[in-house]
């Protein structure tokens, strides 16, 4: 999978707080309004939605939210970088400060779980987070999700 076919560059954004969870998922609704031209409320509700399923803070400082969406054809992601970590309800209670959101098709089937699997081994490489911590650029940050795995030293 190649995070760049779902992560357009001004899906990517540094803030500098985030009053709760509540506020990060509205903000996530605005970013991907505006990268993408989706209905913020719908995005919001339907994270929300997700969110009463169960928590998706994954631990470590990270958050998947994801939601399925009516009237999008393709899996779309949306990254918010907060530079003072808000309570996401983790499942090892820190509070998060990188979170990758995900919106699918409703009927997207295994390509969502699969961009659902691979931004989570993504986030779980605690070299990659620590360069997402330390480079409060949005363009940076884009540039280190979106790096190809497979790149090796020669």
């Amino acid at each position: 999978m190649d995070l760049s076919m779902i992560l357009r560059p001004e899906a990517v954004k540094v803030i500098s707080a985030a009053s709760s969870k509540k506020r990060l998922l509205h903000d996530f609704g605005d970013l991907a309004a505006s990268a993408y031209g989706l209905d913020a409320t719908l995005i919001v509700d339907a994270l929300h939605e997700r969110e009463g399923l169960g928590p998706t803070g994954v631990g470590q400082g990270v958050a998947l939210p994801h939601a399925r969406l009516d009237n999008i054809e393709n899996v779309m992601g949306a990254f918010i970088l907060l530079e003072k970590p808000v309570d996401f309800s983790s499942v090892d209670r820190q509070p998060v400060d990188l979170a990758f959101a995900l919106f699918a098709p409703r009927d997207a089937g295994v390509d969502h779980l699969k961009a659902l699997a691979f931004v989570s081994r993504r986030l779980r490489d605690a070299a990659v987070c620590t360069k997402l911590r330390a480079n409060p650029e949005a363009a940076t940050l884009h540039t280190i999700l979106t790096e190809e795995d497979a790149v090796q030293a020669a």
